[in-house]
């Protein structure tokens, strides 16, 4: 049974891809999700088959520099019978049925061109049912299984929306070293807008911009309307140390999600954005 992966998923397995001794707790750091959650996502992946954590050997440091591929074509009514023998082999590590001038490939590794000689002519030839075999000889190898990445689905989008193009710049500097899609907006009204279009997955607010509680406005109007209402809001803002501090609200009169006060330190941004995001 096949598991559709949502953002989640995809996010634990690029992190384990790129080492898969990563601890759990540095996952969840990372994702912006808890320990706990990280733990039973894996469990669940490894449990279905979505993944398995292996080590991945290099062929020239454990001494199998010799790396060939090998086509078969046989006789179709041995063709289970000879995938079952050949994959029993200790030097065949993939082996494939596929469509074409060939009915099975092998990739197989040697310790040198006389052991992949000897295994031609005495394994394969012994085997009833091969017709014919081809070989192809890896002379460099540039890209393997071991450094293939997942790819992702389209990522998620954080509006910014600021009239400082500075902050703009650095956040969406910061978003999309993190996978990201960024999208600016200057004021409130820009950023209803951009909403209708880009569709975030949310929205970072400043609160002092076309007017003194502009960011106020754009949040009440957001959880007003059906289509808006779920998008997650970030409010970011130095309010609380102007002037205008008496105008804004309690936090739990505020209609957003979380608040964070700027200046705003890019790892703890990241790390709300994560969780916001994933929150969904």
């Amino acid at each position: 049974m096949s598991y559709d992966l949502d953002a989640v998923d995809r996010q634990i397995i690029s992190i384990l891809q790129q080492d898969g001794r990563t601890a759990n707790v540095e996952i969840a750091r990372r994702v912006g999700i808890s320990e706990a959650t990280v733990r039973k996502r894996l469990e669940r992946l490894i449990a279905d088959c979505t993944i398995r954590i292996t080590a991945v050997p290099n062929a020239t440091r454990v001494g199998l520099a010799t790396v060939t591929f090998i086509t078969l074509h046989v006789d179709l009514s041995y063709l289970d019978r000879i995938a079952e023998q050949l994959a029993r082999a200790p030097e065949v590590r993939s082996l494939y049925y596929t469509t074409g001038e060939s009915d099975l490939m092998i990739e197989a590794w040697f310790r040198s061109s006389e052991d992949l000689l000897r295994f031609l002519t005495h394994e394969i030839a012994s085997i009833p049912g091969i017709k014919q075999a081809a070989t192809s000889h890896v002379l460099r190898t540039l890209k393997d299984s071991s450094t293939w990445v997942l790819p992702s689905e389209s990522p998620p989008c954080v509006l910014v929306v600021d009239d400082d193009p500075d902050f703009c710049e650095v956040v969406r500097i910061a978003l999309t070293a993190e996978g990201y899609q960024v999208v600016a907006a200057n004021n409130g009204n820009e950023a209803l807008a951009a909403m209708r279009v880009a569709k975030p997955d949310l929205v970072i607010l400043d609160i002092m911009m076309q007017g003194i509680l502009d960011g106020l406005r754009t949040s009440k109007a957001m959880k007003a309307d059906g289509d808006l209402r779920s998008v997650p809001i970030l409010m970011v803002s130095s309010i609380n140390q102007s002037a205008f501090a008496d105008l804004l609200p309690q936090a739990r009169n505020l209609s957003a999600d979380n608040f964070l006060v700027k200046p705003v330190e890019i790892d703890q941004l990241l790390v709300e954005v994560g969780r916001l995001v994933h929150s969904r």
